[in-house]
């Protein structure tokens, strides 16, 4: 026990402290996902019947495929709406509607194109459905009609990447409404029990050994450990085992009583230590075709040097509405917090709603006497009113002291709804100052694209936190990164003889953290050796890591990374557009050309479903029905093959260090991470 000690006592104990309590304020009401309502909203819920979740992580990407059925039980026939908060960098590609019995899959087309349709096919009475993408919120669609007394069954599928920081994976099924949005709260109907069946599956296989699995907020799924390189978990409640298709693996479940749609499921896996830092690379290319399309994953060495100055802490805290019933929480998180920092560090609070203001009279130094009253001061702050945050970020970049090392910690939980909103202003004032923003994203309805642009403009991060994450673990995490130096001015450079590669999204990148995964996309086209180039400045001293590369003629294994890169080339374009703050025709004219290829909703492009005569009538091709076929064949043919390597570097390593590992064995740090994550839920709870 003394060792876990030491080891606790150098992950920088006075972030930890501060964080904690960050995270322990997760404590208000929460509001299922997933659900279907009335259009009209006077009228009484749907009932869910089933809902059931089946997850396959494999080659460095997660597929998510999620079945639903509901039931009318009005005595008239309505019109529904469907609403499902995907993650942060999901690529929806699949939404099914079943008609008479039959599962028919979506078409993207134009936006107004696809409201056209829908209400066309909807005065007609015919079936018909339109998903939408809400802004970075959720994933709305319409049903027409849901029958009287009848069940409507529905189905859809999303791809994303699968990345691992400090040694550990990280998988978000979400659920919780973000609770930040007044219009749409007041408009469902809770009930998120599920009557009759629910049903969580997830396979994982993956290219290097794991040495452990958990749900910190669902203890009782059962977790079965076929190898070190493939692991299955599961929980069901009521006839959930029903749902199993022929040929699927049996997957080992826990019966449980009736489920709620109100809490995120949140899957942990630890890699086993002194794994080496490595370059993996997925491809695919079609036989005959000159271009073929890669998913590259770098994952540095242990090589970054600890930071051993003193700092300045500047907490910029959203005390809105919609933090009232967690400001409690985190009074006594900061307060906690504050007592570790170190005795050289300083201080301030800047706090934030429909106006800005500053707590602390500027930097104040650490000591017991301030502490005690800052700490007082912000107890009896009545969190209420709307979300400033550009007065919050402003105030808090203002009297910066340039001959210190300085941060700014971001906690907030809604969204900018009150005077400046636009991504590009709150980039040019980032532009303003040379400090690092590191946000912390609490929930699914958050701003994630305008925290995370945020935080990378200003050579920092972002990190989403769900109310059921093994919080203590997300501090680990972020500690390690904050006590060591980054990769600043990150470029990748790829040759080889007959090799060209382009289109690669993020191969110009600011920094990358200890621990973390950089993931790049691109095309190739020609085929064999080829030389990968990984620049990078360490403490302000340029440094260049080398591998080879195989580019292979025909590769079929994967046919998802063409949707991944894709969606990864449209939120580049978006976030140009977003940059410059108004839309240019040629940005825009390249997301809908890339979504109605390669079958995504985006801001300008919609999904319809509807009886297949229709699609004839209305001259709309089947490409995303064949895509997704495809996609489905190369998934079950994956089935029965072992789990593949894809790593690079193997015969010439390109980093030198094992990677980073949060530690292992009976008391290492993943037990602390299992002991304070149980105290934490009992505190909740209680």
């Amino acid at each position: 026990m003394k060792a876990l000690y030491r080891r606790s006592h150098q992950l920088s104990p006075w972030l930890r402290g501060i964080l904690v309590g960050v995270a322990a304020f997760f404590t208000s009401a929460s509001f299922g996902a997933g659900l279907m309502t009335p259009a009209n909203s006077d009228l009484p819920k749907l009932d869910i019947k089933a809902h059931h979740v089946d997850v396959v992580i494999e080659d460095g990407y997660a597929i998510t495929t999620v079945e639903q059925a509901f039931y009318n039980p009005h005595g008239q026939d309505l019109e529904a709406l469907y609403s499902f908060p995907l993650p942060d960098k999901a690529a929806l590609g699949e939404f099914t509607y079943w008609i008479d019995g039959k599962a028919i899959s979506g078409e993207v087309i134009e936006k107004e194109k696809a409201r056209k349709i829908y209400a066309e096919e909807k005065s007609q009475g015919r079936e018909v459905a339109l998903g939408e993408q809400d802004d970075y919120r959720s994933f709305d669609i319409k049903v027409f009609p849901v029958r009287a007394q009848s069940e409507v069954k529905i189905r859809l599928s999303y791809i994303q990447a699968a990345q691992v920081d400090m040694g550990m994976g990280r998988y978000v099924y979400p659920l919780e409404e973000g609770g930040v949005d007044d219009k749409k709260l007041s408009f469902w109907s809770y009930d998120e029990t599920v009557k009759e069946a629910f049903s969580f599956n997830m396979t994982m296989r993956s290219s290097y050994p794991i040495e452990e699995f958990r749900l910190p907020e669902h203890p009782q799924a059962i977790v079965n450990k076929h190898s070190a390189k493939q692991w299955q978990v599961g929980f069901q409640s009521g006839s959930a085992a029903t749902n199993q298709e022929e040929g699927s693996q049996s997957t080992p479940v826990q019966q449980l009583p009736a489920h709620t749609l109100d809490k995120d499921i949140v899957v942990y896996w630890r890699h086993q230590p002194d794994l080496p830092g490595s370059v993996d690379m997925v491809s695919y290319k079609e036989p005959g075709s000159n271009r073929g399309t890669f998913m590259l994953t770098l994952t540095p060495g242990d090589d970054l040097p600890a930071i051993e100055a003193g700092r300045d802490w500047t907490f910029v805290l959203d005390i809105s509405g919609s933090m009232q019933g967690k400001y409690a929480s985190l009074v006594d998180g900061v307060n906690k917090g504050l007592q570790k920092l170190r005795p050289n560090d300083r201080f301030r609070m800047v706090l934030f709603n429909n106006r800005a203001r500053e707590l602390t009279p500027g930097f104040v130094q650490v000591n017991a006497e301030n502490i005690a009253h800052y700490t007082g001061l912000l107890s009896n702050t009545r969190a209420d009113g709307g979300t400033d945050l550009y007065r919050g970020l402003e105030r808090g970049f203002d009297g910066l002291d340039t001959d210190r090392p300085s941060a700014v910690l971001l906690v907030t939980d809604g969204v900018a709804n009150v005077g400046i909103t636009e991504k590009k202003q709150f980039l040019k004032l980032l532009q303003k100052t040379d400090v690092r923003l590191f946000s912390f994203v609490m929930g699914n309805s958050a701003n994630k694209p305008l925290l995370d642009g945020m935080s990378k403009a200003s050579n920092g991060f972002a990190m989403a936190v769900s109310n059921s994450d093994d919080i203590v673990g997300r501090i680990i995490q972020t500690t390690d990164k904050l006590s060591h130096e980054a990769y600043r001015d990150i470029s990748i450079d790829i040759k080889g003889k007959g090799i060209k590669v382009d289109n690669v999204s993020g191969n110009q990148i600011c920094s990358l953290y200890r621990g973390q995964q950089l993931i790049v996309f691109g095309h190739y086209r020609g085929d064999g050796d080829a030389k990968l180039d990984i620049n990078v400045k360490i403490s302000g001293q340029q440094k260049t890591y080398t591998s080879p590369l195989h580019f292979p003629a025909v590769n079929t294994d994967n046919p998802e990374l063409e949707r991944l890169w894709a969606f990864a080339s449209i939120e580049k374009l978006q976030n140009h557009i977003d940059y410059f703050g108004r839309e240019d025709g040629e940005s825009r004219a390249a997301i809908i050309d890339l979504a109605l290829e390669y079958g995504l909703v985006t801001n300008y492009t919609s999904m319809v479903v509807m009886r297949e005569e229709q699609f004839k009538k209305h001259n709309i091709q089947r490409t995303n029905q064949e895509r997704l076929q495809k996609e489905a064949d190369a998934k079950t043919a994956r089935e029965t093959q072992p789990v593949r390597d894809h790593r690079q570097d193997s015969g010439q390593p390109a980093f030198n260090n094992s990677r980073p590992n949060l530690g292992s064995g009976s008391f290492g740090p993943w037990s602390l991470v299992l002991l304070l994550s149980l105290l934490l839920v009992a505190r909740r709870r209680g």
